[in-house]
């Protein structure tokens, strides 16, 4: 099990294999395994079947539930309010504003899952950067880190708050309620988010985001084709063929009020003008081999006359969950017929592919992929009206609908009656989930379209890993072995050295799996020691928090890294700084507290 474990954790940070394909890899090996040599310790048989129980673990239950109702509050709108007056204080001070926005995003996430947070405050962000002329690199990542810091406020901040609490309720102990351990981590909060205002900016360089400005790329113009062109006499396949298949006919005029659907078999004729749409040196280009004469409106395209691409604007479009595009190409899902608009470029991991244009359909998109997209303005405001689509192109509107009150008041339900011992916040969140359908704040397809294929997978992997390591005592061996090393430290130095840990481990492999293997070594490690496992339980939950010094060590990473151009390096630049900030800070509250 323990070599299992070590295979695991490798595969779930390999980039090449998808996390769903090794989370899927993992629970078929250790169920395929126990089958094949089964396991028995003090007369108890570990039955293989069990390893599956983690998809219907309350955790998994609580952490999707929770996603979709996230997903309802950014289809109504109901964070638009506070976007609107987060807006409106920019422009008065923006140092106050910044500060008041990172609060704003921490507390946020304490109760919402924080993409929808990232998601309502990234095209704010970039709206204030390009209008006052300012970079957004001081802004994005600290704020994108305030929503994680926020999140291990209370249970249900981060899916990673409720595996650990969960499973340490499995192993006997007694459940955390919401705000258990709210007092350390809001203290913790307040220092990372001081961090995060007055110097984590400091630290960043200016970097350049994926769209540097707004004027547009590609431009329509017209070949004129006359007696002498090549192309005289030819079919418009035999011309997309002399271009190497780069070029695309959007229509072809004949005469001057005759307009002919521009088929591969169609003759062209000298006086036909054919209306191609491409970028200015391909078009010059298409000049060239064709022996025509390039035409914008009614002039000739010279240094007089330049291409003019008339109320033509750049926008991105971010990929996130929900958006029905992960997973799928342009092509599959019909995107240019459906919105009209061009992609003519795509950028991932903090820059543009490398790829040509005509390639971009066939790319499987992934989550914080960004679009560069063109199109009018009448096609831009059909993409933002598109639920479950990120349009950073600066506008300050926000979707809002007349259900968004009602959304809220769900979500207030959902988190006040999980907070007063009401009902468990499985049940609560579950029936949330129930009101948010059969209310019309969400429906079937937009619900689906929230979950999320790879936190299912990976929780449920972990859940399996989790499982097999205590009944097969991998988790006390390692603990032993840890008690062994840290043996000459106090209690609150093996705290503080388990969460150490866990932050390391945090930032190489899923969130998730880290803190499901470490909830057992830490209830193990707290017995053998003979004091009280709360401390040691948090410290697995706050360790496994501390994902800021890599882009893939959180989902909202990934987004603010595309979305402002970041290196990797800005995330270890003010990633460890800030992880070492709260490792000595929640090491002391946890010893003072509870030791």
């Amino acid at each position: 099990m323990l070599f299992m474990t070590v295979v695991a954790l490798y595969l779930f940070r390999r980039d090449d294999i998808p996390l769903e394909t090794s989370s899927l890899a993992v629970i078929a090996i250790l169920s395929l395994g126990f089958t094949l040599f089964p396991f028995e310790t003090n007369g108890v048989h570990l039955e293989p079947g069990e390893l599956f129980y983690g998809f219907g673990h309350e955790a998994l239950v609580t952490v999707c539930s929770l996603m979709i109702i996230g997903q309802g509050l950014v289809t109504t709108g109901a964070l638009e309010p506070i976007g609107r007056y987060l807006a409106k204080l920019w422009k008065i001070s923006p140092m106050i504003s910044l500060l008041f926005t990172l609060i704003v995003a921490g507390a946020l996430s304490a109760f919402v899952n924080n993409t929808p947070i990232v998601v309502l405050l990234l095209p704010i962000l970039i709206s204030v950067a390009l209008r006052t002329q300012t970079a957004t690199s001081p802004m994005l990542l600290p704020v994108g880190l305030a929503t994680i810091v926020g999140g291990m406020t209370t249970t249900i901040g981060t899916s990673t708050n409720l595996l650990v609490v969960s499973v340490a309720h499995d192993m006997g102990l007694p459940r955390f309620g919401l705000f258990d351990f709210a007092f350390p981590a809001v203290i913790a909060a307040c220092v990372a988010i001081l961090y995060l205002w007055l110097i984590a900016p400091k630290l960043l360089p200016e970097r350049t985001p994926s769209l540097p400005d707004t004027s547009p790329r590609l431009f329509s113009a017209y070949l004129n084709i006359n007696e002498d062109s090549v192309a005289n006499g030819k079919t418009i396949a035999e011309l997309i063929k002399m271009t190497d298949g780069q070029m695309k006919v959007e229509k072809l005029q004949r005469s001057s009020d005759k307009s002919l659907m521009p088929l591969p078999d169609t003759i062209i004729k000298a006086g036909d003008r054919l209306q191609v749409r491409d970028y200015p040196e391909r078009l010059k280009e298409f000049e060239k081999v064709l022996g025509a004469i390039l035409f914008s409106g009614s002039h000739k395209v010279d240094e007089d006359h330049p291409l003019r691409a008339e109320k033509q604007v750049l926008a991105e479009v971010v990929i996130i969950q929900g958006s029905g595009l992960v997973g799928r190409t342009l092509q599959q899902a019909s995107f240019a017929q459906r919105y009209g608009v061009s992609t003519i470029a795509l950028h991932r991991g903090g820059r543009a592919m490398e790829i040509g244009r005509s390639s971009i359909g066939r790319v499987p998109l992934l989550t914080g992929d960004i679009l560069l997209v063109q199109g009018n303005p009448e096609q831009m405001e059909r993409l933002k009206d598109r639920q479950g689509l990120l349009l950073l192109d600066g506008a300050s509107e926000l979707p809002h609908t007349e259900k968004a009150p009602l959304a809220l008041l769900i979500l207030l339900a959902v988190i006040i009656t999980a907070a007063l011992g009401i009902l468990p916040i499985e049940i609560s969140s579950f029936c949330g989930v129930l009101a948010m359908l059969v209310s019309g704040c969400l429906n079937w397809r937009q619900a689906s379209a929230a979950l999320s294929t790879q936190v299912i997978l990976i929780v449920a992997a972990s859940l399996a890993l989790g499982s097999a390591m205590m009944k097969t005592g991998g988790a006390d061996y390692i603990a032993q072995v840890f008690v062994v090393f840290s043996h000459d430290l106090p209690p609150g130095g093996v705290v503080s050295a388990l969460m150490l840990l866990l932050a390391i481990l945090t930032n190489i492999v899923s969130n998730n799996a880290a803190a499901v293997i470490g909830t057992p070594i830490a209830v193990s490690v707290a017995n053998q020691l003979g004091v009280p496992a709360e401390p040691f339980i948090l410290a697995v939950l706050f360790g496994a928090n501390l994902s800021y010094a890599t882009p893939m060590a959180y989902k909202t990473n990934l987004l603010v890294m595309n979305a402002g151009g970041y290196h990797f390096s800005d995330f270890m630049r003010v990633g460890i700084p800030l992880i070492i900030l709260m490792w000595i800070t929640l090491s002391f509250l946890l010893s003072w507290i509870y030791l």
